[in-house]
């Protein structure tokens, strides 16, 4: 075609594309399809059914389509054709604040198009939100309100997505009670009018797909309760982050492609069990265990705690790191254990990647990581679950059963399905995405029993008349039975402080379906002993020994943890008696019987120094007090405890049988001596420990063995090294008298407040 002619046939392509604007434009000048109610309900944003309003859709008032937008302030609006990029039509403002519309009586078939939009001198191209179809699918709906749902989090939330070629993010919440809910955020300059959701009836879930939503993009629901009130801005109850405290937004994650580096952890972990494995466990509190002074007291962010933590507890010998709650929380006095993102890392200390980047870290350093995990309580801070749709969506109803008295919170509604779907899929989001080890459950006991804290009328008995809380249990038990199948090698830990009955026990078999129980008998006992002066100890024997009458009803963890060293009352070192030697004499003494004792360990961070004061969550550790060497050899012997504990498997193989443990001396009250076997597999002959919890020396002190042969110290806690008075034994030999029910005696030393491991010489 020569150039005359193209000219001639593009002229002619403009008068029809003109013709067609000017047809356009008259018929948008015929009176508007809304009548003034429902423009109002727009503008409002209380119409029923926005989707069935806003968008392109048939003329109700003659042939065609009509489309219409809600654009507050806008100055013009333009509808254009995707495939061409011309404009089609020039929607007229029908209210003047902002809701806009045209009529295209010669279009009757759909097609994709977006809005040009003018503001002032600011024109921009945006989708319409309200021509997209609904994303969600009816299998996830389904397993939702059935209660099975193990990943609500891929839906539920802020996700990113893909619809009909456009990016963007789909925003998903469950508030079936809602007569409206909107997304408000950074972007729409928190309008609850320009993003309204889309209810599906029956479950009571609410979606929008928000096309072009920038990374980390500000957001909360916006609620209309039932009755038409106004509630208070609400964060996602899946939102993956949310802003730094005091602030309470939500954040948008767009980037959720985290590349791991942890494979060869991940397999070996699938492959074997920890009963019979060291497990070593430091306690900490990402927001004190290291500050930076120099920098206004800042946290260390979850990067930096992997370059300075790991090397540490390498160093240390821990197998495992145990964090306290992490899921982000608005209150710092409340340790994490008061959450309302129950799906979002703190963003205190970094980005969901960067606490990927920490656990993958620990992981290639062969360390483990465990998380505290809270779903007896939450807190009723506004913007958080409490009445989040205007009913006690959550929490239940009645403050019998929704009302925690010893912390001001609210318990979740176990027996809702929804609500199950919701902690089940939480405790595997954290499993799941950030490949966690296992989780330590909070406050186990009182999601027990219905009477936790409560007197006589304070509390609602379950269905037999008991005092059980049915639904809880069994919440725990699909909990611990889809996390140990969902993920092989994990560790489920309850911190439960009653005689419940088989929480470590499987769920076939009646129990709670945890791996671990924490045995708070042993610490509160153990404890009230150390706390007496020694000359004292004789009287309160039995409060050392108890602990094996029941040792191995359940598979239990010992912890030291940040309970005993908060609240008044004090350090670990200053629970000890007498003076500065005897002090850290006790602890050291204490500290060998712990990791001796039958149990996987856990202590808290600042303990394996002696941490002078008690822990405070808003500075850092004493650190400053390794430069002295009473603290430095605590130090010592907690690093030599771990390295005895994970090479002499006689002191972990056999920690949940009972077999693995026998008692030399039980009852030598009068000189407050324990003296006992551990015992590993068949192939591994037992260590010999004796403790002394007196400041006696004893010379010549007689004790039974099992074999005859040379034994040696493994390890002294009154060792010089570590500050003790180096009272210790060189290389020993048995007699053939028969002592403590077995064939064969020693005679040693046994040093003043000290635990002493014996190895047998097999040479």
């Amino acid at each position: 075609m020569n150039s005359k002619a193209t000219t001639k046939a593009s002229s002619k392509v403009s008068r029809s594309e003109n013709r067609k604007s000017a047809k356009s434009t008259r018929l948008t000048k015929v009176a508007p399809t809304l009548t003034q109610d429902e423009i109002q309900s727009l503008l409002q944003a209380r119409h029923a059914d926005a989707f069935g309003v806003l968008g392109l859709h048939d003329n109700p008032n003659g042939k065609g389509l009509v489309a219409r937008a809600l654009f507050p302030g806008a100055d013009s609006v333009e509808l254009i054709a995707r495939t061409s990029g011309k404009k089609i039509a020039s929607l007229k403002p029908i209210h003047p604040d902002g809701v806009f519309e045209a009529t295209m009586g010669n279009r009757k078939n759909r097609f994709e198009y977006f809005y040009r939009v003018s503001w002032g001198e600011v024109t921009r191209d945006q989708e319409d939100l309200y021509r997209f179809p609904s994303l969600l699918s009816e299998d996830d709906a389904y397993l939702f309100c059935q209660g099975s749902h193990e990943q609500a989090y891929r839906f539920l939330g802020a996700n990113p997505a893909t619809c009909e070629g456009v990016e963007g993010v789909l925003f998903t919440v469950w508030a079936p009670a809602a007569s409206r809910v909107s997304v408000v955020a950074d972007f729409n300059h928190w309008d609850g009018r320009t993003h309204v959701m889309r209810k599906h009836p029956g479950c009571g879930i609410w979606e929008l797909f928000v096309p072009e939503v920038a990374q980390h993009a500000l957001y909360k629901y916006e609620v209309i309760d039932a009755e038409g009130n106004l509630l208070p801005l609400k964060a996602d109850p899946y939102a993956r982050s949310m802003q730094h405290p005091p602030e309470t937004a939500s954040r948008v994650i767009l980037d959720q492609d985290y590349q791991w580096n942890d494979g060869d952890w991940m397999q070996q972990r699938a492959e074997q069990t920890h009963l019979d494995q060291p497990v070593s466990i430091y306690e900490i509190h990402a927001g004190s265990w290291r500050r930076k002074p120099e920098e206004g007291n800042r946290y260390l962010s979850y990067r930096e705690l992997a370059d300075e933590l790991i090397p540490y507890v390498l160093d240390m010998g821990f197998t495992h790191v145990q964090l306290m709650p992490v899921s982000e929380f608005p209150f710092d006095g409340s340790w994490g254990y008061q959450p309302i993102g129950m799906y979002a890392p703190s963003i205190r200390f970094g980005t969901p990647d960067e606490f990927k980047y920490f656990v993958d870290a620990c992981h290639r350093n062969n360390i483990g990581v465990l998380l505290d995990w809270v779903p007896g309580h939450f807190p009723t801070d506004q913007h958080g679950l409490g009445r989040f749709d205007g009913t006690c969506l959550y929490e239940h109803e009645d403050l019998r059963q929704g009302f925690h008295p010893d912390w001001n919170t609210l318990v979740y509604n176990y027996g809702r399905c929804e609500v199950m779907s919701y902690l089940i899929s939480n405790a595997n989001y954290w499993l799941d995405e950030f490949h966690l080890d296992g989780l330590r459950v909070d406050a186990v006991a009182s999601m027990l029993y219905l009477d936790y804290s409560r007197e006589e009328g304070e509390w609602i008995p379950n269905e037999h008349g008991g005092r059980e809380n049915l639904e809880a249990i069994s919440l725990l038990q699909a909990v611990n039975s889809r996390m140990y199948k969902n993920h092989p090698g994990i560790m489920m830990i309850a911190e439960e402080s009653t005689a419940w009955p088989g929480v470590s026990k499987p769920v076939d078999g009646g129990g709670l379906g945890f791996g671990y129980k924490w045995n708070m008998g042993w610490m509160n006992d153990s404890l009230r002993y150390m706390e007496k002066d020694p000359i004292h100890r004789q009287y309160h024997h039995n409060e050392m020994t108890f602990s094996t009458v029941y040792a191995w009803d359940e598979n239990f963890v010992l912890p030291i943890s940040h309970d005993e060293v908060v609240h008044g009352k004090g350090s670990l070192l200053n629970k000890m008696p007498g003076d500065e030697w005897q002090r850290f004499a006790n602890l050291r003494a204490y500290l060998g019987f712990m990791w001796t004792h039958p149990g996987k360990k856990l202590l808290f961070q600042g303990c394996e120094f002696a941490q002078g004061d008690e822990w405070n969550h808003d500075e850092s550790l004493q650190w400053h007090l390794l430069q002295y060497d009473f603290h430095r050899g605590v130090q010592e012997l907690v690093r030599d405890l771990n390295k005895t504990y994970r090479q002499l498997p006689s002191l972990h193989q056999l920690d949940a049988d009972g077999s693995g443990f026998e008692w030399l001396q039980l009852n030598s009250q009068e000189n407050s001596i324990f003296a006992w076997l551990r015992k590993g597999g068949d192939e591994h002959l037992p260590a010999v420990v004796i403790s002394n919890m007196t400041p006696q020396t004893h010379f010549d002190y007689q004790l039974g063995v099992p074999h005859a042969g040379a034994y040696s110290e493994r390890l002294n806690t009154d060792d010089p090294r570590y500050g003790g008075s180096g009272q210790a034994n060189g290389e020993l030999h048995t007699t053939d008298i028969a002592w403590d029910n077995q064939p064969h005696s020693l005679f040693i030393t046994v040093p003043p407040l000290a635990t002493v491991i014996l190895q047998f010489d097999r040479g």
